[in-house]
């Protein structure tokens, strides 16, 4: 007999598996792959180019257009250097909250579309559930543009795209994009008593940090048009990583830092990225009138388009219809929604859980946000089966 699993039951599988961003996922996939089969749900793995990580998506239900994507990410975020007072990887309920890392971000979810599939089975559906889960979410989003390309080649078009992420089932119509980027700058290493005759790449790069905060101070001041629903109303620019130099008295050869932008609707991250490269350019010219070596390089690490809103979009209509939600909601964190709406998919973002909690030590999701999440399957299987 094919295993059954409520929700609670579901989360805490999931939770078991140390799925962080910096580790395989594959025991994971092994293990929905095998329960989905049991049920005789046809299932599509797309493994990484190193074959540590793979995506997973399956049609339950008829092999027919008008579905419904549920799509979550498997991965997590790390939780060494956080002050957890219980095991991460043990799903505890404590005062009508489940502890665990992921639980909220994003395993809530994953594990509320991962139960239903007997019920929706059993319920005939005559539009197809079909389950999509990403790999390195959390680290690039590498995982979904392959697996979303294959869905395509292989799945019938659905209607609607549900992306989980927490949202406290809220209807959120719109995202930010997210733009990663690795700058690295190269100097001229001299004595520091003589630093005017060489290069310094720490202070090339600290130039660079200068002037992309003062772009941040600018976006503050300046909210976009039509951005009022955004938490800030304007596009972020930060720099959370910065490492260079080898001693005190030696001028850096090297030295390099990150960059996140969070291109708000309108602008967008192909703006962003030019002018950043334009300012590289500048630096580097600069310092190379003291030395020709001298360079400032800029890698795209990551490069998530936005989900902007949609007119009539079908899938927000559909949640409105499941959640009485009539809001309009925006929300600044990136997901695979714009990549599925990208390639020509209605997507909106609902799920169980409060974004709060994502990436806290003792990550949890309220009990009734669980139980808000089954009724809210047991609606959409209704809905399918209709």
């Amino acid at each position: 007999m094919a295993d059954r699993y409520t929700p609670r039951e579901m989360l805490e599988k999931l939770v078991s598996f140390d799925t962080t961003c910096t580790r395989s996922n594959l025991a994971l996939i092994d293990f929905v792959r095998d329960y989905l089969e049991g049920h005789g749900v046809a299932c599509w793995v797309t493994p990484n180019a190193a074959g540590d990580k793979a995506s997973l998506f399956a049609n339950v239900g008829p092999m027919v257009e008008g579905g419904v994507v549920l799509s979550g990410h498997t991965d997590v975020v790390p939780v060494e250097g956080q002050d957890w007072t219980r095991d991460p990887w043990t799903l505890v309920e404590e005062n009508g909250r489940l502890y665990g890392r992921g639980a909220c971000d994003m395993k809530g979810f994953d594990a509320l579309a991962l139960a239903i599939v007997p019920e929706a089975l059993e319920a005939g559906l005559k539009r197809p559930i079909q389950i999509a889960l990403s790999y390195d979410e959390e680290d690039g989003m590498y995982g979904a543009p392959p697996m979303i390309e294959r869905m395509q080649a292989e799945l019938p078009m659905a209607s609607a795209v549900i992306v989980g992420e927490p949202s406290r089932l809220a209807v959120v119509g719109a995202h930010k994009g997210i733009l990663e980027l690795i700058v690295r700058t190269k100097g001229f290493e001299t004595h520091s008593s003589i630093r005017h005759k060489g290069v310094s790449a720490v202070h090339l790069a600290a130039r660079f940090v200068t002037w992309l905060d003062d772009r941040q101070d600018e976006n503050l001041g300046r909210p976009l048009p039509g951005a009022e629903l955004f938490d800030p109303p304007c596009t972020s620019v930060h720099v959370g990583e910065f490492q260079g130099g080898e001693a005190h008295n030696i001028t850096a050869g090297r030295a390099w830092f990150s960059v996140d932008v969070r291109a708000c609707p309108p602008e967008t991250s192909a703006e962003w990225l030019e002018r950043i490269q334009a300012k590289a350019a500048e630096l580097e010219a600069a310092a190379q009138k003291i030395r020709p070596e001298a360079r400032v390089e800029v890698e795209v690490k990551a490069d998530v388009p936005p989900c902007a809103p949609e007119k009539n979009g079908a899938a927000e209509a559909l949640l409105r219809r499941l959640t009485g939600d009539n809001a309009s909601n925006a929300v600044s964190y990136a997901t695979e929604a714009g990549l599925f709406q990208r390639v020509g998919y209605s997507t909106a973002v609902c799920g169980p859980g409060d974004i709060a909690q994502a990436h806290q030590p003792d990550e949890y999701i309220e009990v009734e946000q669980l139980e808000k999440g089954e009724a809210f399957m047991k609606r959409l299987v209704a809905h399918l089966s209709a």
